[in-house]
């Protein structure tokens, strides 16, 4: 990875612990010894580049509200407009293409189970195509953080 010191440990120190506070970049710009301008401008460019997908919290599952995982069988050639139409939604919070049968999957987040279930069968009437419904039946904790 070709990043400067900087960019280095605003990817790798903050992957966890982000700061909790009104501003938060300026408490990284503090820990970093730099400004908080200079934070946000690095995260934005880390973005832009790819690096970085989003900054935001990982909240357990059915904690606040209902989510399911989806997924459907889509011939190849609509995989592409049908992804799109569904990752356009804002209960849609990723879309993904998988090599199998069965190759798009989503999940959808809610404020509850009627309301994903109504996502569901809107993505449903909109595509023509059968949403096969996944729901969480036991959580496990995956931490998705490395070392960089």
């Amino acid at each position: 990875m070709d990043s400067s010191p900087i960019d280095l440990r605003l990817l790798n120190d903050y992957q966890r612990n982000f700061p909790l506070t009104a501003r938060p970049f300026a408490a990284i710009a503090d820990e970093l010894g730099t400004s908080e301008a200079e934070v946000i401008e690095r995260f934005a460019a880390l973005r832009a580049e790819g690096k970085l997908a989003r900054i935001g919290p990982v909240i357990r599952p059915h904690a606040v509200g209902a989510s399911t995982l989806a997924a459907m069988a889509v011939p190849p050639d609509e995989v592409e407009a049908i992804a799109t139409l569904i990752a356009a939604r804002a209960e849609v919070n990723h879309c993904y293409e998988r090599e199998h049968p069965v190759n798009l999957w989503f999940v959808v987040t809610a404020a509850d189970e009627t309301a994903v279930n109504a996502v569901l069968t809107a993505i449903e009437l909109h595509t023509g195509r059968k949403v096969i419904d996944l729901p969480l039946l036991a959580a496990y904790h995956i931490d998705l953080g490395f070392p960089l």
